[in-house]
């Protein structure tokens, strides 16, 4: 198992590539380290990497290099998310590609050539690094391309698939055989008629990656202990399952948190704690990175409340209660081979078309799909979940362990009923 942190800088936060201190950073990686983590993954700005379209900075991915071979002499993997892109409820997108030079980031011929050459540029500077895991295309990148983003670039899911493969061969060209991925924020599991689609999540790149955040819905329906909330990050896990092609392909939880007010601060140590514990009761999870590594500094102005309390540790570098959780479960899991049961029962997951999923709301908090399976979580089963087009196929059901089939109409209601809470999108 993969134990790791969504590395935030202590000092200027991601702008911190504007006056870049290797002191300081090395400072954060052995902070970080010393909680007994294995990998971080790290947000270079795109605007401040290339911020031309012919112009990739020299001297920023050597800095990017240097962040590398820090973490390297520390222990630490290091996985490189290149388009952001999107951070923390702020937008980062080069002046390129908007207001007078406003182009399409998905569509425009130009524009994805600048982004192949960037992703390739940022795999290529790494590829030689032992402690490269791989490119990540970029951070939940998926919400410039639908609402409730204020400015949309709007794509349909045919051009979303395009542009995901395209950018996934750059990376290869650029360090070829390495973990390359990309990431989205829940709208791909939950959102009817969002671009890019839970097939995608689940069949391109080398790992199915998911984001998880309780304040979608999850918490406010069910509390902040509740078993759908504790469960949440399990459940996105199970729910890529559906749609993945290979039974045993690995799933990597890639970000999650403990969001205050929705997770009080008291109860962040017991959520980490409950949180990871039900995913590590996932089979073929390939890892755990939380996010995030620091707090942001108060001193930073107009981020959304809640992300100034989620590190596992303070930004003077202390640790908090959610960190020395994070340790004792590093401690415990570590050098355990990861095998736990198959879960054998699954739930049926009817989304329409399994390409498509005009109907994924199912899915979603309120949604029946997710009612039932939190039902059942509650009742102390292991639910699993199988799209409606295989839960006939014995082959399917056979290589995943499943030997019963359930619907949601035959589980009933969840155990904390109450009026739906609109689809919000994710916090990094």
């Amino acid at each position: 198992m993969r134990f790791g942190a969504n590395y935030t800088p202590t000092r200027g936060w991601f702008h911190h590539w504007l006056d870049f201190d290797l002191d300081a950073v090395r400072a954060d990686l052995d902070s970080i380290a010393a909680l007994g983590l294995d990998h971080i993954r790290v947000f270079p700005l795109w605007p401040l990497f290339q911020p031309n379209r012919t112009l990739i900075r020299p001297r920023a991915v050597e800095q990017l290099v240097r962040l590398a071979d820090a973490a390297a002499e520390r222990g630490l993997d290091v996985n490189v998310d290149g388009l952001q892109g999107h951070l923390s409820s702020f937008d980062f997108l080069p002046a390129w590609t908007r207001t007078w030079h406003r182009r399409n980031i998905f569509t425009d011929p130009e524009v994805l050539a600048g982004q192949e050459e960037y992703l390739r540029t940022l795999a290529a500077a790494l590829a030689d690094r032992p402690n490269f895991l791989g490119m990540t295309l970029g951070n939940e990148i998926n919400q410039f391309s639908d609402g409730p983003h204020p400015d949309p670039d709007r794509i349909t899911d045919e051009q979303a698939a395009a542009w995901l493969t395209r950018m996934l061969a750059a990376c290869e060209r650029g360090a070829p055989g390495r973990m390359h991925l990309h990431a989205a924020y829940d709208a791909a599991w939950y959102r009817d008629g969002h671009p890019f689609t839970p097939a995608q999540a689940a069949r391109l790149g080398a790992v199915t990656a998911v984001h998880s955040w309780v304040f979608n819905g999850t918490a406010q329906r069910h509390g902040p202990t509740g078993s759908a909330t504790e469960q949440h990050a399990a459940y996105l896990v199970e729910l890529s399952k559906a749609w993945a092609e290979d039974p045993h392909r690995p799933v990597w939880l890639q970000e999650v948190g403990a969001p205050a007010p929705h997770i009080p601060e008291e109860g962040a140590a017991r959520f980490t704690e409950a949180t990871v514990a039900a995913a590590l009761d996932c089979p073929d999870l390939w890892g755990v990175t939380w996010w995030c590594s620091h707090d942001v500094a108060r001193s930073l102005a107009d981020f959304p409340e809640l992300e100034y309390g989620l590190g596992l540790l303070r930004d003077d570098r202390t640790v908090k209660p959610a960190g020395r959780t994070i340790a004792a479960l590093v401690e415990e899991y570590r050098g355990r081979a990861h095998r736990p049961p198959v879960r054998s029962t699954a739930l049926v997951v009817d989304a329409g078309d399994a390409t498509a999923a005009p109907r994924r709301s199912v899915c979603a908090p309120g949604g029946p799909v997710f009612e039932a399976w939190a039902e059942l979580a509650a009742q102390g089963a292991r639910p699993a979940l199988v799209l409606s087009e295989l839960a006939n196929d014995t082959a399917h059901l056979t290589a995943r362990g499943i030997t019963e089939v359930r619907t949601p109409d035959e589980v009933g209601p969840a155990r904390r009923p109450s009026p739906s809470v609109p689809h919000r999108r994710s916090t990094s």
